[in-house]
């Protein structure tokens, strides 16, 4: 795509004074004109040639290694995108969970969520145990998590 609007700009330059300078009363302009067009398409070559060196400039650049904060965002995004999968989050659940996840707003529960969670398994445990149904077992977990 580089190479034709570099070949085209070329062409567009290279004609314009072709067709300024042309006097068709005169024969003997004409002449000259001819090597004018010649002229033109040498710059057009040499407008591809660069054409060319500037595509290929952008692709070394592209085959490069990525940086370290590109790699780490590449991790995060790996880490993120397990544990979204995990969940089973779809659609703005999952788009919010990213969001947040990248940003390093979900490091995992702190240590009194995590006491609270353990309370409630052992809790639970018991009370299941105990084959408790209804309200004999709201009241005992509440007892229970209030220790």
């Amino acid at each position: 795509m580089n190479k034709l609007i570099a070949g085209l700009c070329c062409l567009m330059l290279g004609a314009s004074p072709l067709a300024l300078a042309q006097d068709k009363a005169k024969a003997d302009e004409k002449k000259p004109a001819a090597s004018m067009e010649k002229s033109a398409k040498g710059m057009e070559k040499s407008a591809e040639k660069k054409a060319e060196k500037a595509a290929e400039k952008k692709a070394e650049k592209a085959k490069k290694e990525p940086s370290e904060k590109q790699k780490a965002q590449q991790e995060r995004m790996k880490s993120c995108n397990t544990t979204a999968g995990d969940k089973k989050l779809e659609g703005d659940a999952r788009k919010k969970f990213m969001s947040s996840c990248l940003k390093g707003e979900t490091a995992g529960a702190s240590d009194k969520q995590k006491a609270q969670q353990e309370r409630m398994k052992s809790c639970n445990k018991d009370a299941g145990d105990k084959k408790m149904k209804g309200d004999d077992r709201k009241k005992f977990m509440k007892d229970c998590l209030s220790k």
